[in-house]
């Protein structure tokens, strides 16, 4: 069976934001991602794949098509068997306990989808993004999540509002900061990691008072900063000693 021209007007357009918020739809691709969703609680619409991949699902939900086709459609420099369309599930209430990890204007899908991934290795369950943070649903941030996607809450807001009501202790990763390996950590509170190029904004500084930075331990001391994924995950392991 070929793509309709509707099939892959549709597909195309999910690449932008604003079709995804639209349609209320997002594509995975590659089978252990969209294996993931599919035994998830998200809830699939169409699976457009080649005859070697199976799956339990109903079959008016798949499309058989050719690896042809399949690398019309894909985001993959080397296509992987399958692409999926679901839907964007409506976001869950915040719930203002345990460690969450808050994000100030983070660019990057591979640093979001990294993240994500992160939060689901250390029992994050609640993400926050600033608005300007990437789109979670982003295809590229889909795929870098590896299926944690469908384990993390996500939640978009006003990250200067929410940091000037919540309750929760609040940290920021500061090159300035105090040294992380000698800060004794809560077991509940708000990590805040910031832009790659600017790290965490002024306005978000000004509201913030507890600041922690990764000491740096090579002899030149001359490397700048670190990428905020590895920053994330040094720090969450940090605080996760002390869940123990």
């Amino acid at each position: 069976m070929s793509l309709s021209k509707n099939q892959l007007k549709l597909i195309t357009r999910l690449s932008q934001k604003k079709y995804r918020q639209k349609h209320k739809l997002f594509i995975a691709e590659g089978v252990k991602v969209v294996n993931e969703l599919l035994n998830s609680s998200f809830k699939v619409v169409t699976i457009f794949c080649t005859n070697d991949f199976t799956c339990t699902i109903a079959e008016d939900k798949i499309i058989p098509i050719s690896e042809i086709d399949l690398k019309k459609i894909s985001n993959l420099k080397t296509p992987n068997k399958v692409l999926g369309i679901f839907k964007i599930p409506e976001e869950k209430q915040l719930v203002n306990k345990g460690l969450i990890i808050a994000l100030d204007a983070i660019n990057d899908p591979g640093n979001l989808g990294t993240i994500i991934r992160l939060c689901d290795w250390f029992g994050v369950t609640q993400l926050i993004c600033s608005k300007d943070t990437v789109d979670c649903y982003n295809a590229k941030v889909v795929q870098a999540s590896m299926g944690s996607l469908t384990r993390i809450s996500i939640h978009y807001l006003a990250l200067n509002t929410y940091l000037s009501e919540t309750n929760l202790p609040t940290f920021i990763a500061d090159m300035d900061g105090e040294n992380v390996y000698k800060t004794s950590l809560p077991k509940e509170g708000v990590l805040i990691m910031g832009n790659e190029a600017n790290g965490v904004s002024d306005d978000i500084k000004k509201i913030v008072s507890n600041k922690i930075s990764i000491p740096r331990f090579g002899e030149s001391q001359e490397t700048e900063s670190l990428n905020v994924a590895t920053a994330t995950a040094i720090l969450l392991s940090e605080f996760s000693r002390f869940k123990v």
